[in-house]
C-alpha cells in the first residue's frame, strides 16, 4: 500500500456501532460510502454473505479489517487480492485472564463448593510450581505466560514453529504434542481453528493426560472431540474441563456436558460486548492510521494458514 494524505474507509454492515466510525475518523481516514472506499472495516462477526456482497460491489478495496481473532467463518471470502487483518492480539489479555480463572477454579474446586448447601469436605490442589502446557503460541499464549509467571510454573508451548517464545520454558512442534500432554496439570487450548487443528484433542490425546489434569479451552470448541471429552470426564481419565467454547456452540440444553460436575462451561465470554469498544477500538484506530501512512498493519491474516 502507498501512503496517502486522505484515505477513504467504509464501515459495515449497516447499523454497526457508532464507535467504529469514530475510531476510523480518529485514525485519520474519511468515513465514506462503500462505493467510494479504499478500505472496509467490518464490525459484524456473523454477516459473511453481506461481506461477500460488499467485496463484489467494491472489488478495488485494498484492505479489510475483521472484528475478531477467529476468522474461520470468513475464510470463504478471504482472498489474496487485498490485505486482510483481524482482531488477533486485541483480546489476548482478557481471554488469558479467563483461562487462568477457569484453571484455578477447577484446581481449587470452586465450582463444586458453589453448588454446596452445607459445609463440605476439603479438596483441590494449587498451581504453584506445576506443569502447564499451552497449545498455540500467539497473543493469548503470551499473555497467559505473563499471568503464570508469579506461580513459577513449568510451561510448555506447542506451536507450528519451535522458535522460542518469551516466558516459556519449552517450545515444541505438534509432533511432540503427546509428550507435552503427558505430565501437565493444566492444558490450555489457545490455537486457531484450521483443518490441521480441528479435533486435535481426541480420545488418544485425552488418554495421555493424567487423572489430575484440567483441560481449558478458550479458543474454539471444534479443537476438541466433544464425545471423547464427555467420555474422559465421565470415566475420570482427566480431572475436569473448563470450556469457554464448545462444539456445538451454543451447547444444547440437553447436552451431557451440562450435568457433569467436573465440567465448567462459560458462554464464550473470553471477551464480552462490554470489552469490544475498549479493545477493538484502539486496534481499528492503529490500523487506520497505519493504512493512511502506508505502514504495516497489525493482525495481518495469512489466507493460506487460515488465521
Amino acid at each position: 500500500m502507498t501512503a496517502s494524505a486522505a484515505r477513504r474507509v467504509a464501515v459495515g454492515p449497516a447499523g454497526s456501532p457508532t464507535w467504529v466510525e469514530s475510531a476510523v475518523r480518529e485514525g485519520g481516514a474519511e468515513v465514506v460510502p462503500l462505493e467510494e472506499a479504499d478500505a472496509l472495516v467490518w464490525a459484524d462477526h456473523t454477516a459473511v454473505s453481506d461481506l461477500r456482497d460488499c467485496l463484489a460491489r467494491r472489488p478495488s478495496l485494498e484492505w479489510v479489517q475483521l472484528p475478531f481473532a477467529g476468522i474461520e467463518d470468513f475464510l470463504p471470502v478471504v482472498d489474496t487480492e487485498r490485505v486482510w487483518t483481524c482482531g488477533k492480539g486485541a483480546y489476548s489479555d482478557p481471554v488469558a485472564e479467563l483461562a487462568l480463572t477457569l484453571a484455578l477454579g477447577g484446581l481449587r474446586s470452586t465450582h463444586r463448593y458453589a453448588r454446596e448447601r452445607r459445609w463440605g469436605q476439603p479438596h483441590g490442589r494449587g498451581l504453584h510450581g506445576e506443569r502447564v502446557t499451552i497449545i498455540g503460541g500467539g497473543g493469548i499464549a503470551r499473555a497467559l505466560l505473563a499471568l503464570l509467571e508469579p506461580f513459577g510454573c513449568r510451561t510448555t508451548i506447542v506451536r507450528r514453529s519451535d522458535q522460542p517464545v518469551p516466558g516459556a520454558d519449552l517450545v515444541v512442534s505438534p509432533d511432540h504434542l503427546v509428550d507435552a500432554l503427558a505430565d501437565a496439570l493444566v492444558v490450555v487450548l489457545a490455537a486457531p481453528l484450521t483443518e490441521e487443528t480441528r479435533g486435535m484433542i481426541g480420545a488418544d490425546e485425552l488418554s495421555m493426560m493424567t487423572m489430575d489434569t484440567w483441560l481449558i479451552n478458550v479458543a474454539r470448541g471444534a479443537l476438541v472431540d466433544t464425545e471423547a471429552l464427555v467420555h474422559a470426564l465421565r470415566s475420570g481419565t482427566i480431572a475436569g474441563a473448563g470450556l469457554d467454547v464448545t462444539d456445538p456452540e451454543p451447547l444444547p440444553e440437553d447436552h451431557p456436558l451440562w450435568v457433569l460436575d467436573n465440567c465448567v462451561i462459560t458462554p464464550h465470554v473470553g471477551n464480552t460486548p462490554e470489552m469490544r469498544e475498549p479493545l477493538l477500538g484502539p486496534r481499528i484506530r492503529e490500523n487506520v492510521r497505519a493504512f493512511c501512512r502506508g505502514e504495516t498493519l497489525h493482525g495481518v491474516v495469512d489466507p493460506r494458514a487460515g488465521y
